[in-house]
C-alpha cells in the first residue's frame, strides 16, 4: 500500500496503510473489503486485516453484512488527539525560545513597557475588561475553572466588544461545562457569533487582545498559598506574547467545536419517548456528551433525572437503529442530530 506517511495521521498512531484504507472508505458511503482491494490493487486479506485494526481504532465500524463505513473524522480522529499532546509540547518548546529571542530582543528597553504584575481579584478584572475594551479585530481566550475574577454572566465587555465587531474565538476547558448554568451561558454566547470548543485540559487561563496584549496567570490558583491574593501578568507585543498566540491555535485547531445547533435556542419542553425524530431536549443531550460530559453532568446540566436521560438514550439508540454509544455518535454526526 502507499508508503508515504501523513503527518498528521502518521503522529497518531496509525500506519501509512491504515490511512491509505481509511481515505478510501471517507470516500464512499461504505465498501467491502473485496471493492477496496479491486480499487487499490491489493490482496483482499491484507485490505481486510487493515479494516480490523481501523474497526480497533474506532476509525470504521461494520455497516450491516461484510461492508465497512468511515467513522467520521471529527469523532473518530478527536479521539485519538486526546491522548497525543505533541502540539502542545512543540508550543512549550517554542515558547522557551521565543522568550530567550524576547530577552536579547528587548535589551535596552525597560521590562516594565512590555510586563506589567497585576496582584488581587479586583485588579485583575479591572484588567481582564481593559483588554477586551482595547481589542479591535479579535479575543482569543482560554477559560478554565474555578473561576476567580470574573465568573460566568458577568463579562460585560464582551457584549460590548462583539457590538463593535470584535471576532470571539473562545476554548473551554472539559471541567468547565459542569459548572451549574453554564449551557444557558455557553447558547447565549453562541446566539451572539462567539466561536466556542471544548479541550480536555488547558495549560492556562489566557485572553488575547489581538497580537498587542495578553494577561495571563502568574501562579495556578489551586497552587496559590492559602490567604494569597491572586496575580496575573499583563504582556503588550513582544516575543512572549507571539509564543501565546501560537499556543491558542495550536490548542484551537485540536479543540471540539460547540454548535448552537446542539443546544437549541429555547426552552426544554417535556417529550414524550416515542418521538420518531431527535427533540430538542436530545439534541442538547448529545452535543454535552459528544463534549465529554458524564451522564450525571448532562443530567445535572439539563434538569433531568439520570434514569430520565438514560431513556432518552436508548430511545435514540432504537432510533438510529445502533446498539452502542459509539454507534449513536457516528450516527449523529452524520445525520446533523448534534
Amino acid at each position: 500500500m502507499e508508503r508515504g506517511r501523513s503527518p498528521m495521521l502518521g503522529a497518531l498512531g496509525l500506519e501509512p496503510d491504515e490511512e491509505f484504507v481509511y481515505r478510501a472508505l471517507l470516500a464512499r458511503p461504505s465498501a467491502t473489503a473485496m471493492l477496496l482491494a479491486d480499487l487499490l490493487e491489493r490482496p483482499e486479506a491484507e485490505v481486510e486485516r487493515v479494516l480490523s485494526r481501523l474497526v480497533e481504532w474506532g476509525l470504521a465500524i461494520r455497516s450491516g453484512g461484510e461492508a465497512f463505513a468511515a467513522a467520521p473524522p471529527a469523532m473518530a480522529l478527536g479521539a485519538l488527539i486526546t491522548e497525543r499532546r505533541d502540539g502542545l509540547r512543540i508550543a512549550e518548546q517554542a515558547l522557551i525560545s521565543l522568550a530567550e529571542e524576547h530577552r536579547a530582543a528587548v535589551a535596552g528597553r525597560s521590562i516594565s513597557e512590555l510586563i506589567e504584575v497585576v496582584s488581587g481579584v479586583d485588579a485583575i478584572r479591572h484588567r481582564f475588561q481593559q483588554v477586551q475594551q482595547a481589542a479591535r479585530h479579535e479575543i482569543r481566550n482560554f477559560v478554565t475553572s474555578p473561576y476567580i475574577a470574573v465568573p460566568p454572566g458577568s463579562n460585560a465587555q464582551e457584549d460590548a466588544a462583539a457590538a463593535r465587531g470584535v471576532r470571539f474565538r473562545v476554548v473551554l476547558e472539559r471541567s468547565v461545562l459542569a459548572e451549574p448554568g453554564i449551557v444557558d451561558e455557553i447558547v447565549d454566547s453562541l446566539q451572539r457569533g462567539v466561536q466556542l470548543r471544548v479541550a480536555d485540559q488547558l495549560p492556562m487561563k489566557l485572553i488575547l487582545a489581538d497580537g498587542d496584549l495578553a494577561l495571563v496567570p502568574v501562579t495556578a490558583p489551586l497552587a496559590s498559598p492559602p490567604g494569597s491574593e491572586p496575580g496575573a501578568v499583563l504582556l503588550h507585543r513582544s516575543g512572549l506574547l507571539a509564543a501565546l498566540e501560537a499556543l491558542f491555535e495550536t490548542v484551537w485547531q485540536r479543540a471540539y467545536p460547540l454548535e448552537l445547533s446542539g443546544f437549541g435556542s429555547g426552552g426544554l419542553p417535556y417529550v414524550e419517548l416515542d418521538a420518531d425524530e431527535p427533540t430538542e431536549l436530545d439534541r442538547r443531550i448529545l452535543s454535552l456528551l459528544l463534549s465529554g460530559l458524564t451522564d450525571q453532568a448532562v443530567a445535572t446540566q439539563l434538569d433531568l433525572s439520570l434514569r430520565t436521560l438514560q431513556r432518552r438514550l436508548r430511545h435514540l439508540m432504537d432510533l438510529a437503529g445502533v446498539e452502542t454509544r459509539m454507534q449513536l455518535g457516528w450516527h449523529a454526526a452524520r445525520h446533523e442530530w448534534a
